[in-house]
C-alpha cells in the first residue's frame, strides 16, 4: 500500500491510483429494485432514514436503461471522466433482491458498456442467496468487482428503531460467505442514530474490521426531509452530532482501521433542500478539511 498526499488512511482513490495508475470515477445507476423492508418481506416503510428514492438520491432514472444511464452520466461527467474509464455502481435501493436471471441481465449490461471497468454493487446482507452468490462469484473471477452491505450498527435494539430488519448474525454469516468466496466487500456505518452510544459506534468499526471487509464507507446520519426519522426527531430531539463531535468520531475510527483497508466515505451527501439536520454536513469541504486537520493534530501528540 502507498499513500498519497500525506494521508493517513488509505482512501479509495489511492487505490484506484495504486492499482489502475489513474483516478477512476463512478456513475451511479438504479436498476428499478426495492427493499425486503418495504415491500412486506421483512417490514414496511424501509430504513427510517431513507427517502422514497432510498439511498439513491444522486444515482440515474430507472426509467432508463442501464446503457442510457451509463451514457447520461457519462455526458454530465465528460470534463472528469474524459478517457478513463468508470465503475458502474448499482445503488439504489437493495440491489440484489430479484429474481437471478434479471440481476444477471442488467449487471452484464453494464460490464458491456465500453466505458465500464467493473461494477460495485450496494446491498443488504439478508439478499444474497445461493444463486446470487454463485452469479457474484462469476463476475468476481472476470472483472473488478465489490459489494457493498448496509449495516450501520452492531446494536440490534438500535437496528429495530431505525427498522434494518435483520439481525446482526445476518452480517457476520453474510461476509463470512463473501470471504469464503474471496469476494471484496465494503462496509457502511452511520455516526449518529438515535440512542446509540460511542462505545457502540466503536464497536460497530471493530466488528467490520473482524469481517474481514475489503472496505468501510462511514456516513453522518442525515435528517431528511418527509421521512420517518424526522418524525422521530421532532418526537423526541435525540442528540445531533456537532461538527467536532463527529470529527473526533471520524478519525478515533480511522486510526483504528488496519493499514490495508479501503477507506470509500468518511462523510455522506445529502440535497440541500431535504436536509434537516446536522446542517453543517451540507458543508462537504470544510468536514473532509476538519477530518485531515485533527488527523494531523493526532500524528504530532
Amino acid at each position: 500500500m502507498t499513500k498519497y498526499n500525506n494521508r493517513r488512511f488509505y482512501s479509495l482513490n489511492d487505490y484506484f491510483k495504486e492499482t489502475f495508475n489513474e483516478k477512476i470515477f463512478k456513475v451511479s445507476l438504479d436498476g428499478g429494485f426495492t427493499c425486503p423492508n418495504r415491500d412486506g418481506k421483512v417490514a414496511h416503510g424501509g430504513c427510517i432514514f431513507c427517502s422514497d428514492a432510498g439511498s439513491g438520491d444522486f444515482a440515474g432514472n430507472r426509467k432508463k436503461s442501464i446503457t442510457e444511464q451509463i451514457d447520461e452520466q457519462l455526458e454530465f461527467m465528460k470534463d472528469k471522466v474524459k478517457d478513463s474509464k468508470v465503475i458502474a455502481y448499482f445503488q439504489n435501493f437493495t440491489n440484489t433482491y430479484g429474481d437471478v436471471d434479471y440481476l444477471r441481465k442488467i449487471y452484464y449490461e453494464a460490464l458491456n458498456h465500453p466505458k465500464v471497468l467493473g461494477l460495485a454493487i450496494g446491498t443488504r446482507p439478508d439478499c444474497i442467496d445461493d444463486d446470487v452468490l454463485l452469479l457474484l462469484k462469476e463476475i468476481n473471477e472476470t472483472y473488478f468487482f465489490w459489494l457493498e452491505l448496509g449495516l450501520q450498527t452492531v446494536d440490534d435494539k438500535v437496528a429495530k428503531l431505525i427498522n434494518r430488519g435483520y439481525n446482526l448474525d445476518v452480517y457476520l454469516e453474510t461476509s463470512k460467505r463473501l470471504k469464503e468466496n474471496n469476494i471484496k466487500f465494503v462496509t457502511h456505518m452511520i455516526i449518529g442514530l438515535p440512542n446509540e452510544e460511542r462505545e457502540n459506534i466503536l464497536k460497530t468499526a471493530e466488528c467490520i474490521i473482524a469481517s474481514g471487509a475489503w472496505g468501510i464507507k462511514i456516513h453522518s446520519l442525515h435528517i431528511i426531509r418527509g421521512t420517518r426519522l424526522e418524525k422521530l426527531y421532532n418526537e423526541i430531539k435525540f442528540k445531533i452530532f456537532t461538527l467536532e463531535e463527529y470529527v473526533e468520531m471520524v478519525v478515533t475510527i480511522l486510526k483504528s482501521l488496519p493499514e490495508n483497508m479501503v477507506v470509500h466515505r468518511v462523510t455522506g451527501d445529502g440535497k440541500k433542500e431535504e436536509v434537516i439536520e446536522p446542517l453543517w454536513s451540507l458543508n462537504k469541504r470544510k468536514v473532509l478539511n476538519e477530518i485531515e486537520k485533527e488527523l494531523k493534530k493526532r500524528e504530532n501528540i
